[in-house]
């Protein structure tokens, strides 16, 4: 008994191997832990990856390579509707909540993007003061409880607060209007009680002591069907005072994605930008048959996203910043080269989750879900989470990003582009078989769709058989 409590310490440390996803590679997280410390992370004598294996993925480089400054996505610069548009990061830490993090974890990952320059989105626990203490730029996860923008109605269920969303806006440089999330698509957040704290309850708008878990429902209260939710965007857009105003997803039934963009088209309301989550999860605690089988992976996701919004004329696939709704996309992105692969299915901007935990000192220790966190990072327990320095770790989460962008940037200059938004799917190839390779836009078919090309009801046929809404499958939301 005592052996199986420590069996997953046991295989991580001594038996598993560098090239073993569960979920996060020894190899991968070394990388990670090496960057944040600043120390040298290049490999010697050649990659230990087998080439010749199906599912090997490569980048086709240029004879002529180039030198990139800076590069930053204005998000929300083509509407002219946002008055504060938002320059992004390329890689920015995605949707964790308070709560789900100890506050200690939470001003050093606020206070790491206030140093390199990047963003750090909320998760849906909403604001907390830790999260203004840290100075860093806030994107607002807006989830279904309306966490810091919210009350509870006369039957006891959370209600958007116009006031209360307004007051707390000027905190956040965008605002993210959760649909689903990768870790559990259509099902709300969960919070175990033994993790609330007085200044969790605080964060959420919630009585103190609590008797039972913070769940989350699984939809919103303000809106019903894809109209409402383009006037709750609209809404939001002016409660904000012209700021960038976004969904974030994770892909289910094409036909109801492909319905919202129909319902942009039709009333001229649209997101600013669609953060895409994948069903590979994240930190957030869910269900196992959610987590494991439940949601599209990212990069089917996101492809289908670009390219059907290329198809209704929203997007440039030749130069994205001309884009009108810009693409942010999350799913086990750690690497310069899991960027770039992500930018060549269609993505402007990376958010990155148990990426930037590393950064804190994450040890794959997967008991996020158990208050038991050894490294003090997903606990609310003081005696835990005491070790954790902020002032330190700050430090170490801007030097990962600042390390991993570079890595990203000097990928792209090896291919010749002069802009993050000249990457296109044709310049990452992947083995898929004995001798055969193809590029991204090969095997994602719907890749190969032209501009405006759907609104003529033309296109890749995969593509044409979601955006076609007359078949019934999504009478019940139109």
């Amino acid at each position: 008994y005592i052996l199986e409590s420590i069996r997953p310490e046991i295989r991580q440390y001594f038996i598993e191997g560098d090239g073993e996803a569960v979920p996060f590679s020894r190899g991968h997280r070394a990388i990670a832990y090496k960057r944040a410390k600043g120390d040298n992370s290049s490999m010697p004598f050649g990659t230990t990856r087998d080439t010749g294996a199906v599912g090997y993925e490569w980048v086709n480089h240029s004879l002529y390579p180039t030198k990139l400054d800076e590069q930053r996505v204005v998000i929300g610069k083509n509407n002219p509707l946002v008055t504060q548009p938002y320059a992004s990061s390329l890689l920015n830490i995605s949707a964790m909540s308070y709560g789900a993090l100890s506050d200690r974890a939470i001003v050093a990952l606020s206070s790491g993007a206030k140093l390199g320059n990047f963003s750090h989105n909320t998760g849906e626990g909403g604001i907390s003061k830790f999260h203004r203490e840290g100075g860093g730029d806030l994107v607002w996860n807006l989830g279904t409880a309306y966490f810091g923008a919210g009350t509870f109605d006369s039957n006891g269920d959370r209600i958007f607060d116009p006031a209360l969303f307004q007051e707390n806006s000027k905190y956040a440089k965008m605002i993210e209007i959760k649909l689903s999330q990768g870790a559990k698509p259509a099902h709300g957040g969960m919070l175990p009680k033994e993790k609330i704290t007085p200044e969790i309850a605080e964060a959420r708008n919630l009585p103190f002591p609590v008797e039972h878990d913070c769940n989350s429902p699984p939809q919103h209260s303000a809106f019903s069907n894809p109209t409402e939710l383009c006037n709750f965007i609209q809404q939001l857009r002016e409660l904000s005072d012209g700021k960038p105003v976004g969904i974030k997803l994770c892909v289910g039934q094409p036909e109801e994605f492909t319905a919202l963009v129909h319902t942009f088209l039709q009333t001229g309301i649209h997101p600013d930008f669609i953060t895409v989550d994948g069903g590979e999860g994240g930190t957030g605690a869910a269900p196992p048959e959610f987590s494991n089988s439940i949601g599209t992976p990212l990069q089917e996701g996101l492809s289908f996203v670009h390219a059907t919004l290329v198809g209704a004329g929203l997007r440039d696939p030749t130069n994205k910043a001309n884009s009108k709704i810009a693409l942010i996309a999350s799913g086990k992105i750690l690497t310069g080269f899991s960027m770039f692969k992500t930018f060549a299915l269609g993505a402007d901007v990376c958010n990155a989750a148990r990426s930037f935990l590393f950064s804190l000192g994450c040890i794959q220790a997967l008991k996020c879900n158990t208050n038991t966190c050894p490294t003090g990072i997903t606990t609310s327990n003081p005696d835990l989470s005491w070790g954790l320095d902020p002032t330190t770790k700050q430090a170490r989460v801007a030097s990962f990003h600042r390390a991993t962008v570079h890595a990203c940037t000097e990928v792209m200059e090896a291919t010749g582009v002069t802009s993050w938004a000249e990457i296109k799917p044709q310049m990452v190839v992947k083995r898929i078989g004995e001798g055969k390779s193809r590029h991204y836009a090969d095997i994602f078919e719907h890749l190969q769709v032209k501009p405006g090309e759907l609104l003529e009801f033309k296109g890749p046929t995969r593509l044409l058989e979601a955006w076609d809404l007359e078949d019934g499958i999504v009478s019940s939301v139109v």
